[in-house]
């Protein structure tokens, strides 16, 4: 499965983006996906994550109540709907997927890496 995340931008504080994770090559199949991000100079961390059948969803701490993941199983994409968005959520956002269908939020979880998508929030 080679993965691509799209929807980055520049966006002032307050305001709202809707990141897409779509199979450039292959499908989702029976795949989790999860969202993480990295910020210059920081290590990647995690963001969201959907199981394979959407049902269950997971978030870290810092986005939780201002984003939601949500997929689309027949259009093989998922979505990561941010809003209220802050200077802190800047960073580059990749999409992945793990051999199973459930979902983790460990790095270590995830076997498929998307090219990431860049989200600039300005102050």
């Amino acid at each position: 499965v080679q993965l691509q995340a799209s929807g980055g931008g520049s966006v002032q504080a307050g305001g709202s983006l809707r990141l897409s994770c779509t199979a450039s090559r292959g499908t989702f199949g029976r795949h989790g996906i999860g969202w993480f991000r990295q910020a210059p100079g920081n290590e990647r961390k995690f963001v969201s994550a959907i199981n394979w059948g959407g049902g269950g969803t997971s978030y870290a701490h810092s986005v939780r109540g201002r984003f939601t993941i949500s997929r689309d199983n027949a259009k093989n994409i998922v979505f990561l709907q941010m809003n209220s968005l802050k200077p802190d959520d800047t960073a580059v956002y990749s999409c992945a997927a793990p051999r199973g269908t459930a979902y983790s939020d460990s790095i270590l979880w995830y076997d498929y890496w998307g090219q990431g998508t860049q989200v600039t929030v300005s102050s």
